[in-house]
């Protein structure tokens, strides 16, 4: 995969809605089909990239389908676009599909629940730069917290797309296992052999769950379960880079992890992106100087929101 941070000339697009199916407790799966100039410029999306999505227009459900505790906040207006990754991406012809991962927290996420089949959404993008993986690296560790885990689908989906001998392994963590943002887990075989999770074993890929309460796979923080699968491996640390996407002290987690055993690590970090381009200023990253002891902030809808781990200054 190359080293290039971004995709096509970004722009603003309608995208037409395949599909939004409920997948879990409050988990939704949005499939969107891009044409003509949107569909050349979503073909190069790249993993850990973003899109800005109009919701303004969107309809609320019906008052008794919104959950008690989003009653007070489902009424806010919209003004603001909402920013999301794809966790899937495919090219067909003149045609591109993306698919992205929501859980409905509120008020736009909520909206969204009411898009069906041949409604249009507005999306800006490809916006940001994603995921790079350097020549060289034979093993990508995707490390997952929560909704973490739609961007680094799609690298999976990428990595394994580009046939090139890497050595692909999903580790994803959430507080219980009815947080885990999938399908569904695969049988009890499947999981013994480390294709616990469907969306990375139609890649081929090893997955292996953590759940803080023990509730399915490694009982513990996924950020414990990297550790111990770093320190059972035997492959050379050159060879390895972690990839890494969900809440902000689970990255810095990783992001010790990998200092403390140099292994190259890459963050996507989350914050409010108002205008997504870099003007609104409301989204800054604190970050090292090589060199120095002094720090800068970079925009993370500009400069990221995938970072170089050794960059960025966790609190």
């Amino acid at each position: 995969m190359s080293e290039g941070y971004s995709s096509s000339a970004k722009g603003n697009f309608e995208a037409m809605v395949c599909s939004n199916r409920q997948i879990g407790p409050g988990f939704y799966r949005l499939r969107l089909q891009f044409t003509q100039d949107g569909a050349m410029a979503f073909a190069n999306f790249v993993p850990g990239q973003f899109a800005q999505f109009d919701l303004s227009k969107t309809a609320l459900p019906s008052p008794d389908a919104v959950p008690h505790e989003l009653h007070d906040a489902s009424g806010r207006k919209i003004l603001l676009r909402r920013p999301f990754s794809f966790a899937e991406v495919t090219p067909e012809g003149d045609v591109t599909f993306a698919e992205l991962l929501y859980c409905a927290v509120g008020p736009a996420t909520l909206r969204m629940t009411t898009l069906s089949a041949g409604d249009q959404i507005g999306v800006i993008g490809p916006l940001g730069r994603g995921y790079r993986i350097p020549d060289g690296k034979k093993t990508v560790l995707l490390v997952g917290g929560g909704m973490g885990t739609p961007p680094l689908q799609h690298l999976a989906q990428s990595l394994t797309a580009c046939d090139d001998g890497i050595n692909v392994v999903s580790l994803a963590g959430a507080k219980t296992a009815e947080a885990l943002p999938f399908e569904g887990l695969l049988d009890e075989l499947s999981q013994n052999l480390g294709f616990s999770v469907p969306e990375f074993a139609k890649y081929g890929i090893e997955s292996l769950i953590a759940t803080d309460d023990g509730s399915a796979g490694y009982h513990g923080l996924v950020t414990d379960c990297l550790t111990e699968w770093l320190e059972e491996s035997d492959l050379p640390i050159d060879d390895i880079i972690i990839c890494a996407c969900g809440p902000e002290p689970m990255l810095a987690s990783v992001a010790q992890i990998a200092a403390e055993k140099n292994i190259d690590c890459q963050v996507s970090m989350e914050r409010r992106m108002a205008c997504g381009i870099g003007l609104c200023q409301s989204c800054a990253v604190e970050c090292k100087v090589a060199g120095s002891n002094e720090t800068i902030y970079k925009m993370c809808c500009q400069d990221g929101p995938v970072f170089d781990a050794k960059e960025v200054v966790f609190p």
